[in-house]
C-alpha cells in the first residue's frame, strides 16, 4: 500500500466524523440505525445522504449551503472519504458525517422514514448490461432508498453521462415515480433549481463544464416500493 494511502486509512481511523462499521452482512441491530441525530449529530434536524459521494465534496458543499440539514456522505473507499471528512473537521462542521459502506447495504444502517433526501452525484454509469443492478438509479436501488425516505423526500441526480440520465427517466416513467425537474442541461436550464446548488460542484464537474459538457439533473419522488 503507497505511504499516502497507509496514512489516510491510519488518519480516518480516528476521525470523529467517520463512521466505519466493519459489519458483516445482514445487520440486524446497527446502534445509529433510526438514531443519526440524536446519538451522531445530536440534533433532530433532517437527513440528506449522497449514496457514492467519493471524497465528500458535495456533501460538503451541501452542508455549507444548507446549514438547517445533516448529511451523510456514503462510500467504500475510505481512502476517498478522508478528504471530505477532514475538511470538515477542519472546518469545525457539525452537520456532516461519512459511513463507509457499500451502498447495497442502506437499509441496514437507517431505519423507515429515516431519511429526507438522496443525492446521487456523477455516478458510475455501469453502461454494461451485466451491470445494470449496479446502476445507483437502477429499480433495485430505489427499492433501497423507498425503505428509508420519507414519503415526501427526493432523489436528485446529477450526471454528466447522457445514456445513464435517459436510462433513470425510464425509469422513473415505468414505475410511475413522481419527476419533479428533469433537464438535460442543468446551467442553461436553471429556471427552477435552488441557486444554493448551482454553486456547488465538483472538482470534475467543473471539467465536464470546462469541456463544454452539458449536466443532467434530475428530482423526483418514489411513488411506491420498486
Amino acid at each position: 500500500m503507497p505511504k499516502n494511502k497507509h496514512r489516510k486509512f491510519t488518519e480516518i481511523n480516528a476521525f470523529a466524523n467517520v463512521v466505519q462499521p466493519g459489519y458483516r452482512y445482514p445487520v440486524s441491530d446497527y446502534p445509529l440505525k433510526g438514531q443519526w441525530g440524536q446519538k451522531f449529530f445530536y440534533n433532530n434536524q433532517p437527513i440528506i445522504l449522497e449514496v457514492g459521494c467519493g471524497k465528500g465534496e458535495y456533501t460538503v458543499g451541501l452542508a455549507k449551503a444548507f446549514p438547517g440539514y445533516n448529511f451523510i456522505g456514503i462510500d467504500i473507499k475510505g481512502n476517498r472519504l478522508w478528504t471530505g471528512a477532514k475538511y470538515a473537521l477542519e472546518k469545525g462542521m457539525s452537520n456532516v458525517g461519512f459511513l463507509r459502506i457499500q451502498a447495497e447495504h442502506l437499509e441496514y444502517f437507517f431505519d423507515t422514514n429515516e431519511i429526507s433526501g438522496i443525492w446521487v452525484t456523477f455516478p458510475d454509469p455501469q453502461l454494461n448490461k451485466p451491470r445494470v443492478k449496479k446502476r445507483l438509479t437502477s429499480p433495485a436501488f430505489l427499492s433501497r432508498y423507498h425503505t428509508i425516505l420519507k414519503p415526501e423526500g427526493s432523489v436528485y441526480l446529477k450526471t454528466d453521462n447522457a445514456l445513464f440520465y435517459e436510462y433513470t427517466l425510464e425509469v422513473i416513467k415505468q414505475y410511475k415515480h413522481d419527476l419533479v425537474v428533469a433537464t438535460h442541461d442543468l446551467y442553461g436550464e436553471s429556471n427552477h433549481i435552488d441557486t444554493a446548488i448551482l454553486d456547488i460542484q465538483t472538482y470534475y464537474e467543473n471539467i465536464f463544464l470546462q469541456k463544454g459538457e452539458k449536466i443532467c439533473f434530475t428530482q423526483f419522488r418514489l411513488q411506491n416500493g420498486n
